[in-house]
C-alpha cells in the first residue's frame, strides 16, 4: 500500500519548479516569465531534448513553457539528475547549448542586460510582435535591449528583419533612404558609440523634432552633454537641438 503513496509523492516533488529559479517570477507559485523560453536552443530542440529529459516524464507539459510550472529537467542544473543545489557548470552548459528547453533563455547573453533608467516604453510589456515590428524594433534596442534579445546590438539594430538577405541595397542609389531609415545595422550606418554617447552626432542629416519648448534653455546649462542625462531622455525631449540622431 504505501509504494503507491510514495509514487505520487515523488511525481508531486517535482511537478513544480524547484532548487533552480532563474528567469522565474512568483504569485502564488513559482512559474517561468516570459523571457525564460523567448531564445531559441544553440543546438536542435530534439537533441536538448535528448540531453535532458523531462523531470518528470509523466507530466501534461514537460519542459518550461511561459506561465508554467512544470520542474526543470535536473541536468539542466546538477550532475545528480535529481533534486538538489544547483551546479553552476551545469547551469552554463545549459545556457550554451539548450536555453529554451532549460528555461535559460533570460540568462543568454542576447537578453541578460541592463535596460535604460527611464525608458519610453514599459520594457515588461513588450511582446514578441513588436521585437519584429518595423516601428518598434529601434526604440526597443535602444530602451529595452533585454526585452528582445537586442543586448548584443550596441543599441542599433535594422528596422526590417530581412536586410541582410541582399547586402546589394545597401549601395544600391535609389535605396538609400530605406537603408538609412530600416537596414542600419546591416548596412553600416548606426551612429558611433563615441557620437551616441556625447549626445552630438552628425553621422545623420535629420533629426527628430524636440518635444519640448525649453531645449535651448537646457542646452545653455549642458543637457545635451551632461552625462547625468541618458542618451535615451536627451533624444526623447532635445533631439534636434543636441543633435542626437
Amino acid at each position: 500500500m504505501l509504494a503507491p503513496i510514495f509514487a505520487l509523492l515523488a511525481v508531486s516533488a517535482v511537478a513544480e519548479i524547484i532548487d533552480e529559479f532563474n528567469c522565474t517570477t512568483y504569485t502564488t507559485e513559482f512559474v517561468y516569465s516570459p523571457s525564460a523560453v523567448v531564445c531559441d536552443n544553440t543546438i536542435s530542440d530534439t537533441s536538448c531534448q535528448a540531453l535532458y529529459l523531462p523531470a518528470d516524464d509523466a507530466a501534461d507539459v514537460l519542459y518550461p513553457v511561459a506561465g508554467g510550472n512544470a520542474g526543470r529537467p535536473f541536468n539542466c542544473y546538477n550532475t545528480a539528475g535529481e533534486a538538489g543545489a544547483a551546479n553552476p557548470d551545469m547551469v552554463r552548459a545549459a545556457i550554451s547549448t539548450c536555453p529554451k528547453t532549460c528555461g535559460f533563455c533570460c540568462l543568454t547573453s542576447d537578453y541578460n542586460c541592463r535596460n535604460v533608467q527611464f525608458p519610453r516604453l514599459n520594457c515588461a510589456t513588450i511582446t514578441a510582435a513588436q521585437c519584429r515590428s518595423t516601428q518598434w524594433r529601434t526604440i526597443i534596442a535602444e530602451d529595452c535591449p533585454s526585452a528582445c534579445g537586442f543586448c548584443n546590438s550596441g543599441g542599433c539594430v535594422d528596422g526590417v528583419m530581412d536586410c541582410a538577405n541582399d547586402l546589394s541595397v545597401c549601395n544600391a542609389v535609389g535605396m538609400q533612404d530605406f537603408v538609412n531609415t530600416y537596414c542600419q545595422r546591416t548596412c553600416n550606418r548606426c551612429a558611433s558609440t563615441t557620437a551616441a554617447s556625447s549626445g552630438t552626432g552628425t553621422s545623420c542629416t535629420r533629426f527628430v523634432g524636440d518635444s519640448s519648448t525649453a531645449c535651448s534653455a537646457w542646452a545653455a546649462n549642458g543637457f545635451c552633454t551632461n552625462t547625468f542625462y541618458t542618451l535615451a531622455q536627451r533624444r526623447q525631449y532635445c533631439a534636434t537641438t543636441c543633435r542626437i540622431c
